[in-house]
Formats: C-alpha cells, structure tokens, sequence
C-alpha cells in the first residue's frame, strides 16, 4: 500500500478538522471545570467523616471508576432521553457524560491534595474561630489546588484524549473531523495518519507545559 500525502489541501482539509477540534477544546474545557467542581465537592463529602456524606460519594466514585467510559457515553445518550422523555443532542450529552464521569478521577486527585496539607494548619484555623468550611475554603483547598495543580493538568490530558470516544454517539469532535475529511479526499489511512500526528503534538505541548509548571511549583516549595 503507497502512502499518498499530495492530496492534502490545506485550505480544504482545515475546514473538516477545525471543526471538531473546537468541539473537542470545549468539551475538554468544560468537563475540566465542572469535573474539578464537582469532584471537590465529593471529595469534601468523603473527607467529612459523616457516613451520610461519606457512603453515597464513595459509591460514586467507585462505581465510575470501575466502567469503561465509552460504556458511560451510551449510556447517558440513550437511557437520559427515555427519563426526559425528549432527545439530547450528542454534543450535549457529551458533555454532561464526561462532566460526571470526570468528577470521579478529580476528586481522588482532590482528596489527596487536601491530605496533603498538614493538619497543624487545619487546627491552627479553627483555633482562631475558623468553621470547617472557612478552613477550607481559606487555608485547605488553596494549598490543596496549588498541590495538585499538575496532576489536575494531566488527568485534564488524558481527558482530551478520551473525547475521541464521543465518535460512538457520532458527535463532531477533532476524529470525526479528520474522518470526514478522510472520506472526502478518499484517503482514509493517511488522514489517520495525519490525526495521531496532530493529537501527539497537542499532548507532548501540554505534558511539556505541565512539566515546567510542576518544576516552578517545586521551588515554590
């Protein structure tokens, strides 16, 4: 089989990818905050020593982690329109399945910044009258973000990575944008070619950065 690369008309060919890579930015992006957001809350669940909180944010946690995501995608695009009784569109359910499905992974990652941080500090806040939500907010989660700021990055990585999987659903992300171009120039493996040579590139830049980053929090130290 020859390799055929001539075919690629860049003025062209953008206009399939570019597409899909903003779905996949927005996607990564959102799923990026609501998942910290909501996988700190978790977190602080399964840190507060009442079971009532404790129980249900474990079960959480645990059962998605334990299911393949692309399992969890389906799921939510076709069982949440029987509940609602009314179709979501894939981008839509895209987005809400790795918004929940992320959470689980960012408060892990939460949880162990938060014990990262010494307990003489969390005693210190409440011995000058801190509640336990002030210690938090103030003196806790602060350190706690700083802490796990590269870790936070890298699983936020590996999520872009992972919206290649919405092609199950069949929304526009950065692959079907290069699967579409790929049909339309009739060149399919060389423009899969071109995708993993794209997404290496996006990922290697971003592991780069979390490497400088994770050096400058060192010396912070």
């Amino acid at each position: 089989m020859n390799l055929d690369f001539a075919f690629l008309d860049w003025s062209v060919f953008s206009s399939f990818v570019l597409k899909g890579l903003i779905f996949s930015a927005q996607l990564t992006l959102v799923a990026m905050l609501g998942g910290i957001a909501l996988g700190t809350v978790l977190a602080l669940m399964r840190l507060s020593g009442k079971k009532w909180l404790v129980m249900p944010a474990a079960f959480y946690v645990n059962t998605l982690r334990s299911i393949p995501l692309v399992m969890v995608i389906l799921w939510f695009f076709l069982l949440i329109p029987l509940l609602i009784g009314q179709p979501m569109g894939a981008e839509l359910s895209a987005i809400i399945t790795f918004t929940v499905f992320e959470a689980a992974y960012y408060s892990e990652i939460m949880r162990a910044g938060i014990q990262s941080v010494p307990k003489g500090q969390v005693n210190a806040g409440y011995a000058v009258g801190m509640t336990y939500g002030q210690t938090m907010q103030l003196i806790v989660l602060p350190q706690a973000f700083r802490n796990m700021l590269p870790v936070l990055m890298t699983q936020t990585i590996i999520l872009f990575q992972d919206t290649s999987l919405v092609y199950a659903i069949g929304a526009y992300d950065l692959l079907k944008g290069f699967e579409v171009a790929g049909k339309n120039f009739n060149r399919p493996v060389e423009t899969y070619l071109v995708a993993a040579v794209v997404y290496f590139v996006i990922c290697f830049s971003l592991s780069m950065l979390v490497r400088r980053l994770q050096k400058k929090i060192a010396i912070i130290r």
